[in-house]
């Protein structure tokens, strides 16, 4: 039992996302199933940033191999101004209107 749950750790994806805001800002975070955060961001569960500016659709996401690379990719993109972050979004591929990740 204990081996199944390791093997299913380590091939967990994270994901970083980045969602629209109804202010017009952009908010980025991780997860390993984005459509759930994001339905838990919508119902003002989650982080304290979208609970007074709720998210109304995302942009983009890129899948990870671990936590870590996860977080270090959502602190970089952190840190681009809003331009970049839109930039990265449309790096995102959508297939018939859904998002896939390019990663």
């Amino acid at each position: 039992m204990k081996d199944s749950v390791k093997k299913d750790a380590l091939e967990e994806r994270w994901w970083l996302y980045l969602l629209a805001c109804t202010d017009g800002r952009t908010y980025a975070g991780i997860a390993t199933d984005v459509q759930a955060r994001f339905r838990l961001h919508q119902c003002g569960k989650g982080a304290k940033f979208t609970r007074s500016n709720r998210p109304v659709q995302i942009l983009g996401m890129r899948a990870f191999a671990s936590r870590s690379e996860a977080l270090k990719a959502e602190h970089a993109l952190k840190q681009l101004p809003v331009v970049g972050k839109l930039s990265w979004a449309r790096d995102c591929c959508l297939v018939n209107g859904k998002i896939e990740s390019s990663a």
